[in-house]
């Protein structure tokens, strides 16, 4: 039987801003998939990070698929400035303002969209957003700040979500943030996740690659 592909996102959240180049040039030649940027606007969140014009300024540097996640009040005014950007998937909160009306819009711009849930949200809050979004994205922390640790309940959401989407026979891609290594990577897989996003983990490791590379191959 022939194993589902699993997909590695890099958050650059976890990395110093100071020589961005480099820590890109490090991403462009590994196997990574995905480079991932949270956006925190501070209020949404207890953190604030970067916006649009960053995004911009790293996308002429990475053919790399830009995984944007939006930890924003309301990001409904936002979404286009981030489609313009370099955005290939913009993912929006189901506990934000105007979740489905941004999921539409980000649809409507030809790019793929995607709902994020936090850990103390339940589950069956994604039903009404399916038909709406390539990707769920699972926090495994509460969201704001990187480095924390994997909350072990959220690896039974992962695993009900999974299985929801497909019961209801849905292309849709089940990612993972949060306090991922390589022994919480292998319990999200197992339970059903298609991806997951690494950041501090992975650069306090002396082999970038390698890591990455076990981590997909698990």
């Amino acid at each position: 039987m022939k194993k589902n592909k699993k997909l590695l996102s890099v958050s650059i959240t976890s990395t110093s801003y100071f020589d961005i180049k480099k820590t890109i040039d490090i991403i462009n030649k590994s196997d990574a998939d995905r480079i991932h940027f949270d956006v925190m606007d501070g209020v949404f969140v207890p953190n604030i990070t970067y916006g649009m014009d960053f995004i911009s300024s790293v996308k002429p540097y990475s053919q790399k698929f830009f995984d944007v996640h939006l930890m924003i009040i309301n990001p409904l005014p936002y979404i286009k400035s981030f489609f313009v950007s370099g955005s290939d998937l913009i993912s929006v909160h189901i506990e934000a303002k105007n979740c489905l009306k941004s999921l539409k819009l980000i649809k409507s711009l030809g790019i793929k969209s995607g709902v994020v849930i936090n850990p103390k949200t339940s589950y069956k809050k994604i039903l009404k957003y399916l038909d709406f979004v390539d990707e769920i994205l699972v926090m495994s922390v509460e969201p704001g700040f990187g480095g924390q640790k994997f909350i072990e309940k959220v690896a039974d959401k992962v695993l009900k979500i999974s299985s929801l989407v497909k019961k209801k026979g849905k292309n849709i891609l089940v990612q993972v943030d949060g306090g991922i290594n390589f022994e919480t990577a292998k319990k999200v897989f197992e339970n059903g996740a298609n991806s997951v996003v690494v950041g501090s983990f992975l650069f306090k490791q002396k082999d970038f690659n390698d890591t990455v590379f076990k981590i997909k191959n698990m």
